[in-house]
């Protein structure tokens, strides 16, 4: 298995083993030729399938002629490419949309799509954006396949959180009609032709695991500092708030050395200010303290490792624990488990 055969939403054995098809799919993003995750030309099991990477949904073909439905993909760890191309005219009714962020962005023709009373045309110029538990109708004309991003709601939720260094206390709510020729929306073309890159190229940092959390970032700050939200007003015109500097500079010193073996006094000498002060701005802020936070960001990052990982790079749990500096083996598996409902010998395992 590759790194980036690891899906996750479907079984990823189909991305290696994929049902070859009677027809060949068109216009397939050269990143993500031979990722094929699915091909049916059943609407009942097309919708079955998509219901598996995106939401469950209800499928309506007017003609069945000519009707066959195939998704390309990759997953990192929080970001997914996916290319879905349903051939011919069709409705895709979503009750209610999962826990991701997606931008819809056909390749060509259109689809007039719906999220509550309002009514966006994703098109080759204007892209639909769409938030968790949404309910979205997309009416695709004939021949109109899609490039579609998915972000993970925990992921983008906890990367605003360092960003505004405040808990995020209500749902991020994108505006859902993105202009993608925009001065700005250079920034997040710019985003997808890296990543676009980096699958595409054998031996890139990508492919060798390297940088992913880096490349993921850098897509989820393109999307929050590119499309208006309820928080974009707080990103682009942060409030001059001194105990919000101080734990936007702690958070940013942790992330710069999650490796390291921090202490509060380190971080308030980075700071500039008194360690409890530091911790007032953390329960004030966050609702937590420095080093809990610091105890989940590394347990976050091991998974993180612990998910990348195949069985050609050797890794082990024990190495993988003492890299993000849990140094007690039995404490580093409790929290573990407590975290994520499994032990990390299970996560390291799914790649094998």
């Amino acid at each position: 298995m590759t790194r980036l055969a690891k899906f996750g939403f479907i079984d990823a054995r189909r991305t290696s083993h994929p049902v070859r098809p009677r027809a060949r799919s068109r216009g397939i993003p050269r990143a993500l030729e031979g990722r094929e995750i699915f091909y049916t030309d059943d609407p009942a099991e097309a919708s079955q399938l998509i219901g598996k990477a995106l939401s469950a949904n209800r499928l309506t073909v007017t003609a069945t002629e000519g009707f066959a439905a195939s998704l390309h993909g990759v997953r990192l760890r929080n970001v997914s490419m996916l290319y879905l191309d349903l051939h011919v005219a069709a409705t895709v009714e979503f009750p209610k949309l999962g826990p991701y962020y997606a931008v819809h962005m056909p390749m060509n023709g259109r689809a007039v799509c719906r999220l509550g009373d309002r009514t966006v045309e994703a098109n080759s110029t204007h892209a639909l954006v769409t938030s968790p538990g949404q309910a979205l109708t997309m009416r695709f004309d004939h021949d109109s396949p899609q490039l579609i991003m998915r972000i993970e709601q925990e992921a983008l939720v906890r990367f605003l959180t360092r960003l505004l260094g405040r808990t995020v206390n209500r749902p991020i709510v994108f505006e859902p009609e993105m202009d993608l020729f925009t001065d700005t929306a250079v920034r997040w073309n710019g985003a997808i032709q890296l990543l676009s890159t980096e699958i595409l190229r054998p031996g890139s940092l990508l492919r060798r695991g390297h940088g992913i959390g880096s490349l993921e970032e850098l897509i989820m700050s393109s999307l929050l500092f590119v499309q208006p939200s309820n928080y974009h007003e707080q990103l682009v015109r942060p409030a001059p708030r001194p105990m919000k500097r101080a734990v936007r500079e702690t958070l940013d010193f942790i992330e710069a050395n999650l490796r390291e073996p921090i202490t509060m006094k380190d971080i308030a000498r980075h700071v500039k200010m008194s360690v409890r002060a530091i911790q007032q701005g953390f329960r004030a802020e966050l609702g937590t303290t420095p080093m809990a936070y610091l105890r989940d960001r590394r347990l976050e990052r091991a998974r993180e490792e612990l998910l990348d990982a195949i069985p050609s790079d050797g890794v082990t749990v024990t190495h993988i624990a003492e890299h993000w500096g849990f140094t007690h083996l039995s404490n580093f598996a409790a929290l573990y488990r407590k975290r994520w409902g499994e032990s990390p010998s299970q996560t390291l395992r799914r790649g094998s």
